[in-house]
């Protein structure tokens, strides 16, 4: 016979869970409008070029709000000073496109990491959270810009989960396959977050981010990472790499990011 007492209670307690589970779900939409704010499109512009400005990737605020984090790959551009070309970033408020320009002011090629002050203007900055306590099975989220400003500087958001963390580099399976910087990588490993959605080449540089809180554990890289995990096969797989926030502290500097 059925345990009535049993069964209704496990039912409660079935109930109870998924309330909770939509709860912090729910959270997710209000985060999404204080993340958004501090969100911009990474590029180039250049007043005698049409289109004057350039999309590179995205980036996002982050200290007083006058520093922009990005990937350093995004800015491997050299900009033609003769034509005035500078590095800025775009971000729609108040339902009108703005732009910023931006100078570069650090770069950490081992994580791929690069800084950019910005001339004569903030955005809201993002809070930086503690990228080493971050599981596998956890779910974020992230939000860039996965085609440019293609659509408009409607910035996109993604739900994801980390499905492993892993070293940045794997050993290649022939000799054939290693180069300078394959070497170097294995030589000095780091774990990166490897997720289970899917990100696009305009997406280097968003901010991964806790669902509940907004704070930021590690930044989307989809080309640096990959070219050395999955150096073994002739086509990327299309997995998505973030590299831990905790190199955004070692760049910046730790107490300027409190």
């Amino acid at each position: 016979m059925i345990n009535l007492a049993a069964y209704f209670l496990g039912s409660a307690l079935t109930l109870a869970a998924s309330g909770n589970l939509l709860a912090n779900d729910n959270k997710l939409p209000d985060t999404i409008a204080l993340i958004k704010p501090g969100v911009v499109a990474v590029g180039t512009y250049m007043p005698t070029r049409n289109p004057r400005a350039l999309f590179l990737g995205t980036g996002f605020a982050v200290g007083n709000g006058d520093r922009i984090v990005t990937n350093a790959h995004v800015l491997e551009k050299k900009l033609d000073g003769a034509r005035l070309e500078r590095f800025a970033v775009f971000y729609l408020q108040d339902q009108k496109e703005h732009m910023l320009i931006a100078n570069i002011a650090g770069v950490d090629g081992e994580h791929d990491l690069a800084m950019l002050t910005l001339e004569g203007g903030k955005l809201p900055p993002l809070e930086i959270g503690d990228s080493r306590k971050v599981k596998e099975g956890e779910q974020f989220a992230f939000t860039g810009y996965p085609i440019g400003m293609v659509l408009g500087l409607y910035p996109v958001t993604h739900h994801t989960m980390v499905s492993a963390i892993s070293p940045n580099a794997i050993p290649a399976i022939a000799t054939n396959q290693l180069n300078v910087n394959m070497l170097r990588k294995l030589q000095t490993p780091y774990n990166v977050f490897q997720l289970d959605a899917t990100a696009y080449p305009g997406n280097s540089g968003s901010p991964l981010y806790d669902p509940d809180s907004g704070k930021v554990v590690g930044i989307i890289n989809k080309v640096f990472v990959q070219g050395s995990k999955e150096n073994a096969i002739t086509n990327p797989s299309g997995i998505t790499y973030a590299i831990p926030a905790e190199y955004i502290r070692a760049l910046a500097g730790q107490t300027s990011l409190q």
